[in-house]
């Protein structure tokens, strides 16, 4: 697997209501940009699922990919596998939080490998657009209560 990149952003909420809103993937498509459709494939526990099927479409980038998730007992980190995809052919990624006074530190790794192959500056260029954007939406999805997350 390539070389993992990590970032982290601040949130002022708590760690639970962060992972109630990473577990929620079937409401991603409406607070999300790139995820267009989403399916549970495999129920998990305490409404966790532990796989699921995404249809993407960030502009030039379009893929359809399973993951695998595997949740920590404490509430405070989640990560995941690429089962399958099409344009993808591995990914692994975790989201980590962590209480802070602002809050919680919500840090995201992600690590992607395609099927064309992508030079490094590129591939890292577009890891960190994928989590920069993803740890933006994931904030004004927990901070703002007219976002319906409850």
């Amino acid at each position: 697997m390539a070389d993992i990149s990590t970032q982290s952003l601040v949130m002022a909420a708590q760690p639970t209501a962060i992972m109630d809103a990473i577990a929620d993937v079937a409401a991603y498509p409406d607070w999300t940009g790139a995820i267009k459709q989403v399916e549970i494939t495999e129920p998990g526990t305490d409404d966790r699922p532990r796989r699921v099927r995404f249809t993407m479409d960030a502009g030039l980038i379009k893929d359809t990919y399973e993951l695998e998730y595997d949740w920590a007992a404490d509430g405070l980190s989640v990560s995941w596998n690429l089962v399958s995809g099409k344009l993808q052919k591995g990914q692994q990624g975790s989201y980590t939080l962590n209480p802070v006074d602002a809050g919680t530190e919500v840090t995201y790794r992600l690590a992607v490998q395609l099927t064309i192959p992508l030079i490094g500056p590129l591939r890292r260029n577009a890891e960190k657009t994928i989590m920069d954007t993803a740890l933006r939406e994931l904030r004004k999805r927990v901070e703002e209560p007219a976002a319906g997350n409850g």
